[in-house]
């Protein structure tokens, strides 16, 4: 896959080297609280890396890895679509990093592999992420109620979102 440039980020195939950065970024709090994961984050995300079924970029700014997005792909013709995900580091929360992101993989989505629809769930409760998404063009689709469970051991609502390829705002 070649590299993906947006107006701030830069979206390029996570390699091995990313890992350790990575596991830094997912084990901060804020991110923990919404990626759930094993004690040994560097185990998941190296192990993560050999799933061919999604696809994960490194996103950097300024030469330094921020974050990483991924994304999946159901190909059965009828329902086909493409499902986006990624974290943040929380030191650069705020500056539009992560919609430059979701911008630039759903344009690569939609332009370079035909997708006519995209799908993001991000917790209901995660205004923050919920308001990146729409300046993208996602609107909300629903409430999967009790969809995740929580550090805590409860479960809580996830939203799901979509995307329609004539909705994307460039």
């Amino acid at each position: 896959m070649t590299v993906l440039r947006g107006a701030s980020v830069v979206l390029r195939p996570t390699l091995t080297e990313d890992v350790p950065a990575l596991a830094a970024i997912r084990a901060t709090p804020e991110v923990r609280a919404r990626w759930r994961g094993e004690d040994d984050l560097e185990a998941e995300i190296a192990g993560d890396l050999e799933d061919t079924d999604t696809i994960r970029l490194t996103i950097s700014h300024r030469d330094r890895i921020v974050g990483m997005i991924q994304w999946h792909a159901e190909e059965e013709p009828d329902y086909r679509h493409a499902g986006i995900d990624l974290f943040l580091d929380p030191a650069v929360h705020g500056i539009g990093l992560g919609t430059d992101a979701v911008r630039t993989l759903a344009r690569h989505l939609v332009d370079d592999h035909g997708f006519h629809r995209l799908v993001i769930d991000p917790a209901a409760d995660n205004a923050a992420a919920i308001r990146c998404y729409e300046k993208v063009g996602f609107r909300p689709v629903g409430t999967m109620r009790q969809y995740e469970r929580g550090p805590d051991g409860t479960w809580h609502d996830g939203l799901l979102m979509d995307l329609l390829a004539v909705e994307l705002r460039r």
